[in-house]
This record gives structure tokens, C-alpha cells and sequence, in this order.
């Protein structure tokens, strides 16, 4: 076996993963601005970036104490915008980097994140053997990994990942251990800042909703970042109820050949007075929480648009 890839296999067993073979109160939205705001969150203001990556999935959380966390990264086409973007924001380290499962649109950035900025701790979900991708983006990433001696944590139901002040992650899903596809692999989770809640669901469809609406998690948020893309696998009528959004974001491609956001979804949210955000329709958009109000701003930089 070559060296290299003896050494990825030994950096994965240690990190004890699962790959054992690699392959409101808010107020209308503020004027659209071309550029980023705010490069730091102020010091009572947790900021969360619902980051403009096309078809794809990314979200930049930052706490007033410095932490940052990442969940996804979009696709290999913004990689590089990517991390232009969070040097622009003045992110020098990603505290906990979470690729909720390993699809393309979502982990395609993250191993320019991991090579060019420095990262706490990485989390993933334990894929079955069978379903381990072989993609040139998936073993790309775990080479960075290897390359960077870091340890993979595996990410399931039940984790609370350690965050500063009135902040906190909790995982609620996976709940299982085999799924047929991918997508309910992914990894979701639940932020809490004060009494202020925000759900990041990945691309988890009705099986992996309905397996937390079976365990009783507390579910209810005041935003919720629709699953698969607003996709109609996802944001189940049951789902909905449990969760009770005041606001959705849907992050997709604008006009993309796969019918995203789904009419049914729209019409499921509207119906029960969601506000929906859309990173085709309005670029990045960042939701700014004190802890008691959130509060958006729209057509922040668009990391597929010059």
C-alpha cells in the first residue's frame, strides 16, 4: 500500500470514523448591498450567514466571543470565493467545520477551507462502507485531512457541540446508521442564542424528519434553513408543525435544472405564514441575533455572481 494512503487510512481509524477504505420580532429587510456586512459580530450580536454558494449548501455562524462555526461549503466551483469571503469577514480560524453529509454541493469548498484556514475540529456523519463516495472532491478532502493530522469527529444525534456564552449546537440527527440514500445521513443541528433558536437540516428528507419527530426532539425554531434545497423530499407537512418556523432560507441555484425550491414547499410555508428567504432570489443573507430579536439583510455578496 503507498505511504500516502497508508496514512490516511491510520489518521482515520485514530479518529475513530467511520471510513475504514477510502474509495420576532424581525423588521422588513434592509436595503440590498453589494459587499459583505460586518466583519465581525459585534459583541452581544450572533451573526448567521446563509452564504450565496448557487446549488449548494454553506452557513457561516459567528458568536460575539470569536467562534466560528461552518456547516458545509458549497460546491468546488466557489471554493475559492469561499475563502476569499471568510478572510474578508476576517475569520482566521474555523472553531468547528461540520459537513453534514458528503455530496458535492456541500463539502465541494471544504478542502480549500481546511488547507487554507486554520480549523478546530471537523465533524462528519458515519456513512455505511458501501456508500463511502469515491469522488475526486470527497478524497480530496480527506487527504487535506490527513495531510493536516487532524482527527474527525463523528457527527450523530444526541451530540452538544461546546460553545461560548448564551450559545449552543445541538445535534439531532443522524439517528440512524444505514440509509439507502445519502441524503438522511445529514447531519442537524440546532442553534440556540439566548431565546433565539435557528434549525440547519443539510439535505435530511422526510425519512430522517420523521425519525426525529419519533424521538421527540424539541424542534421548534425561530428559523429554519429548509431541507435538500426546499426540495419536496424535505420540510414535510409533520416536520413543519413540530418546527413552527417564523422564518425559512432556502439555499439553491438560481434557475437550476432541479425544480428548486418545490411550489408544494412554497405553498406548505406560505400557508402557515412563514417568511421566506431565497439565496437565488436575494444572494447571501445574513440574520443578525441579539438573543431576543433576529433581524435579516439581503443581496450580500454573491459568491456565483461577479
Amino acid at each position: 500500500m503507498p505511504l500516502p494512503a497508508l496514512a490516511v487510512l491510520l489518521v482515520l481509524a485514530a479518529a475513530g470514523w467511520f471510513l475504514n477504505t477510502r474509495p420576532q420580532e424581525a423588521p422588513a429587510p434592509q436595503a440590498a448591498t453589494s459587499s459583505v456586512s460586518a466583519s465581525a459580530a459585534s459583541s452581544t450580536q450572533a451573526m448567521i450567514y446563509y452564504l450565496d454558494v448557487g446549488q449548494g449548501d454553506s452557513e457561516l455562524i459567528r458568536l460575539p466571543g470569536g467562534e466560528n462555526i461552518l456547516i458545509d461549503t458549497g460546491t468546488g466551483e466557489t471554493a475559492d470565493k469561499l475563502v476569499s469571503l471568510l478572510q474578508e469577514l476576517g475569520v482566521k480560524r474555523v472553531d468547528h467545520l461540520i459537513a453534514t453529509h458528503p455530496h458535492e454541493d456541500h463539502i465541494g469548498g471544504m478542502e480549500s477551507v481546511v488547507r487554507k484556514i486554520p480549523v478546530g475540529k471537523i465533524y462528519m456523519p458515519k456513512v455505511a462502507d458501501k456508500q463511502i463516495p469515491t469522488t475526486r472532491t470527497y478524497e480530496g478532502l480527506i487527504d487535506a485531512i490527513s495531510d493536516k493530522k487532524m482527527k474527525i469527529t463523528q457527527a450523530k444525534a444526541g451530540m452538544t457541540i461546546p460553545l461560548s456564552g448564551q450559545a449552543k449546537l445541538e445535534l439531532l440527527a443522524p439517528n440512524g446508521t444505514q440509509y439507502d440514500d445519502l441524503n438522511n445521513y445529514s447531519v442537524v443541528a440546532k442553534l440556540t442564542y439566548g431565546q433565539k433558536t435557528f434549525l440547519f437540516t443539510g439535505d435530511a428528507e422526510k425519512l430522517s424528519e420523521k425519525e426525529m419527530l419519533n424521538k421527540n426532539y424539541d424542534l421548534k425554531c425561530d428559523v429554519l434553513k429548509c431541507g435538500h434545497h426546499g426540495s419536496s423530499s424535505s420540510t414535510s407537512a409533520a416536520f413543519l408543525k413540530a418546527v413552527s418556523p417564523q422564518f425559512a432560507v432556502i439555499s439553491c441555484g438560481l434557475n437550476n435544472d432541479y425544480g428548486h425550491p418545490n411550489k408544494e414547499v412554497l405553498s406548505r410555508l406560505q400557508k402557515v405564514g412563514v417568511k421566506v428567504y431565497r439565496t437565488d432570489l436575494q444572494g447571501t443573507i445574513l440574520a443578525r441575533c441579539d438573543g431576543r430579536s433576529i433581524t435579516f439583510e439581503t443581496g450580500q455578496k454573491s459568491l456565483v455572481k461577479d
